[in-house]
């Protein structure tokens, strides 16, 4: 087999719909449209969604539309490469991390992401941690704790 011989299946193409060619083709003078209406004109598309101009299902029902958790928790974040402006051995606390400018205030926990390295054995004090920030801290010489929940932070 050549490649000028293949070819797809029989039956696999059809022919395009030539509309508005007389009546003996049987897609004459309406084109396969109907009678007037929004649809048979030119550009007379609906947007999806649209419902004839009734207040539209997405509007009368706003429960599907997404919410708003109250419980959620907010964290100052923090990832490990920014702990290294701290000396050697130092006791990393949110108070500190205020003073030092990493984090704005002490109204949202603190959490520790893993992003980045640290060369410099903290004890690091913080709300939550990720896994990788607890691994690269504790791999560095480190210690690492959690303190109290964050539930109670807010």
């Amino acid at each position: 087999m050549k490649g000028h011989e293949l070819g797809p299946a029989p039956g696999a193409r059809h022919k395009k719909k030539r509309v508005g060619r007389g009546d003996g083709s049987g897609h004459g003078t309406y084109s396969g449209r109907g009678l007037k209406g929004q649809k048979s004109r030119s550009g007379g598309n609906i947007r999806p969604g649209f419902e004839g101009g009734q207040l539209p299902l997405i509007k009368r029902l706003p429960r599907k539309r997404g919410f708003t958790n109250i419980f959620r928790i907010e964290y100052a974040i923090i990832n490990v490469s920014r702990l290294d402006v701290f000396e050697p051995g130092t006791e990393v606390t949110p108070q500190l991390l205020v003073e030092a400018g990493l984090a704005k205030s002490l109204r949202r926990p603190i959490k520790i992401l893993g992003e980045g390295e640290i060369h410099r054995p903290l004890t690091v004090k913080a709300n939550k941690l990720s896994a990788a920030a607890r691994e690269k801290i504790e791999a560095a010489g480190g210690k690492v704790e959690e303190i109290g929940s964050a539930a109670k932070a807010r």
